[in-house]
């Protein structure tokens, strides 16, 4: 006897995830809305290869990134690894097409990202990140209307409450210059611990800037090692509230010890203010917070992150900075830039938690139904006049048995098709369509128990008419 045949387990690469229709409408929703709000405020479109030499991205992230790159060879050995954020390939372009991407210059991206991260809830090794940069512009002005970007992003969704929480590292620097820490490692070391302050609590993070901790699993995580007394320094200044951005500035201003980098940094954050104020971004919008570090070592400015408040859980669904320096890695020329990152699977997830994305398994509107002897040919035209008419149109074609009626309308109530044209070879020679919406039909069969009532109530939002109408009524039901 032949030996039966082996298949292969069907599975899914660990920490990587499938995306059937339902999931993927809502996400393409998502980038079409975040891609007009881009373009309204000026920014082009630009793209890069999932795979960059590995000496392109290696040390621009930091030390966690480092290890969490895709390492790869090319077929000639070279060493290669996947993309860990769109910026890093972004200040390639700039240093490699000067003369095409003339600064000051606008660009968006969006697209899969990869890090060697450990999976766990909410956390997958490829997702999608949308990006904006400005390139080749240092004033704070833009920092501000990078920030009017993601404002204008939240109210495009219908999102009521949201809050940029936004920083400066040369604020930071400036009190770490003052309780003595300037050696570059440590200062890094320190900004790393304060980020995971929202993450892990004031406790944990007073005990990692000292001798270090044991984390949940039992791990040690080794500490900064500094005096008590320069951690509650520390923990003092990013503690600091104020009723507004302005009063926040002074704040910094009377905190800070004074020098040139706290002068700077001051500056710079009055200027951010005012230019949040002339866009017209609420208090409540966008607050500054000195808590906020974010982890990456290229920031040099101004930092920001948007909470949503009534989705915590789902911590920042988008987030960026200013990155002066990063440009310099592959060219003699300052090239100041700032930008920003929505998660899109993050904000997906906390917009389904407001109640904000629509769930849909296919785009189509209309499900054409046919009964008994209708030509295939019929239900192909039918098909082509709703199309024409600008209608996501499906024509059911399935085997002889599954063409029953009631399969035909468990097909479109599985998709959640809206709509069903149901022609029979009657309604064909007569010149007639039958219309049913079959969302008000479902409505009305809601709770109903006896079996002819149910059936009635399917009746219910179902027409016939002329062929003529058959589009006026369609358009009457959808919107």
């Amino acid at each position: 006897m032949a030996d039966a045949k082996k298949y292969i387990e069907p599975d899914t690469l660990k920490g990587f995830q499938d995306f059937l229709p339902e999931d993927i409408i809502p996400r393409k929703r998502l980038i079409q809305t975040i891609e007009a709000v881009y373009e309204r405020f000026g920014f082009a479109p630009l793209d890069t290869p999932a795979l960059e030499y590995l000496e392109v991205l290696l040390g621009t992230g930091g030390e966690t990134t480092n290890k969490e790159l895709f390492r790869l060879e090319s077929p000639e050995g070279e060493a290669i690894a996947m993309r860990f954020d769109l910026t890093v390939p972004f200040a390639r372009l700039l240093a490699q097409y000067p003369d095409r991407l003339k600064t000051p210059f606008r660009r968006y991206a969006i697209g899969p990202v990869w890090r060697a991260d450990k999976p766990g809830v909410g956390r997958f090794r490829q997702f999608v990140q949308c990006d904006i940069d400005v390139a080749g512009a240092a004033t704070p002005a833009v920092d501000a209307e990078i920030i009017a970007v993601m404002c204008a992003v939240m109210a495009a969704f219908g999102v009521a409450e949201y809050t940029v929480l936004v920083n400066n590292r040369k604020l930071i620097d400036a009190m770490l210059e003052g309780c003595g820490i300037t050696e570059m490692a440590r200062q890094k070391h320190v900004l790393r611990v304060i980020d995971k302050l929202a993450k892990v609590g004031v406790d944990n993070v007073r005990l990692e800037l000292g001798p270090g901790r044991i984390d949940e699993s039992g791990d040690p995580i080794p500490g900064v090692n500094l005096d008590a007394a320069v951690i509650d320094k520390i923990l003092a200044f990013v503690a600091l509230i104020a009723t507004s951005r302005k009063d926040m500035v002074e704040q910094f201003k009377q905190n800070l010890p004074e020098s040139p980098l706290t002068k700077e940094a001051v500056n710079e954050m009055r200027e951010l203010a005012e230019a949040l104020d002339a866009l017209g971004i609420k208090e409540e919008n966008a607050r500054f917070d000195p808590s906020l570090a974010r982890g990456l070592d290229y920031y040099t400015g101004p930092v920001f992150e948007m909470i949503l408040p009534n989705a915590l859980e789902f911590g920042s669904v988008m987030g960026g900075g200013r990155y002066d320096g990063l440009v310099e890695r592959f060219v003699n020329r300052p090239t100041p830039c700032t930008g920003m990152s929505v998660g899109l699977d993050r904000l997906l997830a906390a917009l389904k938690c407001l109640g904000l994305a629509s769930p849909s398994k296919t785009p189509v509107q209309v499900l054409v139904v046919t009964m008994g002897n209708v030509p295939k040919a019929e239900t192909l035209r039918l098909a082509a006049e709703l199309r024409a008419a600008g209608y996501c149109t499906e024509a059911f074609f399935a085997s002889k048995k599954k063409m029953q009626m009631g399969n035909q309308l468990s097909h479109a109530d599985h998709y959640g098709i809206p709509v069903a044209v149901i022609i029979g070879e009657d309604e064909l020679a007569r010149g007639l369509v039958s219309i049913k919406d079959l969302q008000t039909g479902k409505e009305q069969r809601e709770n109903i128990e006896d079996r002819e009532a149910y059936r009635e109530a399917g009746k219910i939002g179902q027409v016939t008419v002329p062929r003529t109408d058959m589009v006026r009524v369609i358009k009457e039901i959808l919107g």
